[in-house]
């Protein structure tokens, strides 16, 4: 865990392009409170559809043009190789230096074989080093309770190793409650000769059925303790909010103490819990 500690903490907030105007403007609220932290970017995530995507590269542009670092998502399930390098070179002439290199949901129906020129992330890592060299920073997915798709704990690690080799310059966890997880994934990853910054994914808790409902679909564990207590209080909203910025407060603060890279908020478009969490943390 030691060797986590020679990189400088960073800090940084996941936004998704919203579908309505409405939701743009909330978007932009929300980031010019976010940005008083002045994190080190904004990823925005990209997804498979293509009014999504226009609405990815709307909230890209506006993050650019305000200033903001800038990450945009990038995945390569159901595009070609063609498709992906207009894109990334689009993000080059903006002067964006980094991207989040993911393969994407697979469309319903589709076998794990995918669909499109490139089936794994690796694979679109190893496209963007040979086409763009070492301008792109990559950073790429990293799962301590492994992805819901891996058959095991060794090959979803092995799945990992091959983005590293392929080039990724750091990456980003799915978010996760137990620390403990983290930590055994970081000893996995150094025993394996993996050396670059794994910062964890850190979600913030203020609706327990929804977060219950989709910890459940991307195989994050929460932890037995915490779902006993989240029952025990119903609808009791406030004591969910109270509970919820304790414990992913405890998280961040132990993930940090013990050498972690840095945190990467999935914010929900929100504000609000992020910035108390970070209050709280003194950061």
């Amino acid at each position: 865990m030691e060797s986590q500690k020679k990189y400088t903490p960073t800090f940084s907030f996941e936004l998704f392009p919203p579908k309505t105007e409405a939701g743009m403007e909330k978007l932009q609220t929300n980031v010019m409170k976010l940005s008083v932290v002045n994190p080190l970017y904004f990823s925005v995530t990209y997804g498979a559809g293509g009014s999504t995507q226009e609405r990815t590269f709307e909230s890209v542009n506006w993050l650019v043009a305000k200033g903001f670092g800038t990450a945009p998502h990038i995945s390569c399930v159901g595009s070609s190789r063609e498709k992906i390098i207009e894109i990334l070179t689009y993000y080059k002439s903006q002067n964006i230096k980094r991207v989040v290199a993911l393969r994407g949901d697979l469309p319903s129906g589709a076998g794990l074989g995918g669909v499109g020129e490139l089936n794994y992330a690796n694979e679109l890592v190893a496209l963007i080093r040979s086409e763009f060299g070492d301008y792109f920073h990559i950073e790429v997915a990293a799962y301590p309770e492994f992805h819901p798709q891996a058959g095991n704990a060794n090959s979803d690690l092995q799945n990992f190793k091959r983005k590293v080799d392929a080039g990724a310059s750091a990456a980003i966890t799915q978010y996760f409650y137990n620390p403990d997880a983290y930590f055994r994934f970081i000893e996995s990853c150094e025993k394996l000769g993996i050396d670059i910054p794994i910062v964890p994914g850190i979600m913030p808790i203020s609706n327990y059925t929804q977060l219950a409902r989709f910890s459940d679909s991307c195989g994050t564990e929460i932890p037995r303790w915490m779902r006993k207590r989240f029952e025990a209080m119903g609808d009791d909203i406030d004591s969910i909010k109270s509970f919820g910025l304790d414990v992913v407060t405890t998280l961040c603060d132990r993930l940090l103490e013990q050498g972690a890279p840095g945190l990467h908020f999935y914010t929900m478009n929100q504000s609000h819990s992020v910035l108390k969490i970070w209050n709280n943390l003194g950061l």
